[in-house]
């Protein structure tokens, strides 16, 4: 089993990308079998080019998509207008133009098979990208899920400590008053100690 690429995309790989998607586009092809072809260019998975340009290389790119489409409808248009003719060199030398033989039906039959492949390689692609967005999409809502966990938890810390901070300055307040008032009652207990001796001395005179 060949391992396929998981490096970062170059400015090289987005512009083979836009280049291959591009022509896709203007011969009528579908974008799954550019994909398909990038991914053998590059050694990468269809479903990682594909992703590649829907989420980054596509925008840059707009303008020449529209000029790519308007080719397209315009090479299937002058193709529906020309008559439905086999040519002689596919028969008889001698056989002008056929409109319809066996072997034109047969090759009829075999383009149908032919686009009946290519539609069902779109869809499983088409269902290969949908699970690889799913599971984007889910990894997104795990992902969130914790982030809001995370919050919630640092909320709850900010709680706890925004309290233990305002209890620790009451506490300090309350510290702060009562040296204050001890303060106080030192300074008037000296005070009436030096009322008294002065009143004895007085006494003894």
């Amino acid at each position: 089993m060949v391992l396929k690429r998981q490096d970062a995309w170059t400015p090289e790989d987005d512009m083979i990308l836009a280049e291959v998607t591009l022509r896709q586009i203007r011969e009528g092809g579908t974008q799954l079998a550019a994909f398909e072809e990038v991914a053998q260019k590059l050694g990468r998975t269809p479903a990682a080019c594909g992703f590649r340009w829907n989420s980054t290389v596509r925008k840059n790119f707009e303008d020449a998509i529209k000029i790519a489409k308007s080719q397209r409808q315009k090479r299937y248009h002058e193709k529906k207008t020309r008559p439905l003719r086999i040519s002689q060199a596919d028969f008889d030398d001698e056989q002008e133009n056929t409109v319809f033989t066996i072997e034109g039906i047969i090759r009829f039959l075999r383009q149908y098979k032919n686009e009946v492949k290519e539609l069902q390689k779109k869809q499983k692609y088409l269902e290969e990208e949908l699970r690889e967005k799913t599971s984007y999409v889910m990894l997104l809502e795990r992902e969130n899920l914790e982030m809001k966990g995370q919050l919630n938890h640092v909320q709850s810390d900010y709680q706890l400590v925004n309290d233990d901070y305002r209890t620790l300055v009451q506490i300090m307040e309350r510290a702060r008053k009562m040296a204050i008032l001890d303060e106080r009652d030192s300074l008037s207990d000296e005070g009436g100690s030096l009322e008294v001796n002065n009143d004895l001395e007085k006494v003894d005179k």
